[in-house]
Formats: C-alpha cells, sequence, structure tokens
C-alpha cells in the first residue's frame, strides 16, 4: 500500500491549536444531542448498520462464564496468558482469526479444548 494519499502534520507544541469551548460549555445536554443530530455529516448508526457491523468477543466475559483463571483459560485453550491479558485490557485486540476462535470457544468450549488437547 503506498503512502502517496497520507498527509502528515506535526503540530509544534509552543503553539497549540486554539478552541474556544465556551459555546459548547454553556449548552445543556440536550442542546448538544441536537447539534450532534443536525450534523449531516455525522450522523449515528442506523438499526440495520449496527446489526451487520462486527463486534470483537468479550474474552474477559467468555473466560469468567467459563470460571477460568487467565493461566488455566489460556492452558486449556492453548493461548499465551499474556496474550489473553492484553486482549482483556485492550492493549491489543484478537485478530480475525483469534476472533473466530475465540466465538467458537464461546459456544462449544469443550470441543476447543479437546482439539487444542491434541
Amino acid at each position: 500500500m503506498s503512502n502517496d494519499a497520507i498527509t502528515r502534520v506535526k503540530r509544534d507544541p509552543a503553539n497549540p491549536p486554539k478552541a474556544d469551548w465556551s459555546r459548547f460549555d454553556a449548552m445543556t445536554e440536550d442542546e448538544r444531542h441536537a447539534a450532534a443530530l443536525a450534523d449531516p455529516d455525522a450522523q449515528p448508526a442506523t438499526e440495520a448498520q449496527l446489526a451487520k457491523g462486527r463486534r470483537r468477543p468479550d474474552v474477559r466475559a467468555i473466560r469468567e462464564t467459563l470460571g477460568l483463571t487467565v493461566e488455566d483459560f489460556a492452558a486449556r485453550f492453548g493461548l499465551s496468558p499474556s496474550l489473553v491479558r492484553e486482549w482483556e485490557d485492550g492493549r491489543r485486540w484478537p485478530d480475525r482469526p483469534a476472533q473466530m476462535l475465540l466465538r467458537v470457544i464461546e459456544r462449544e468450549p469443550d470441543a476447543v479444548a479437546r482439539v487444542a488437547a491434541e
């Protein structure tokens, strides 16, 4: 992929951008919401768009539902404990194959554990 279309801007720490937040601060929450909805370039997602969107698996919720520690979860499914911690802490996101594995673990944990033990 070419970087020709990327414009990089270096900000000068001595001259930060100026923003006047006084108008925003003076608005009520309802006025802020109405102003946001009035912006045609920043409309909220529709129900159909949200339904099509992919959601990342919640690694911690899957692990806790199974009643496993990070170490036990990692050992049972052939994963690194440090990787599981990074996923749970949000320092890394599971890539697409890992997301698929986590979805299968969520639905069929015993099957995955059997395969991982082979």
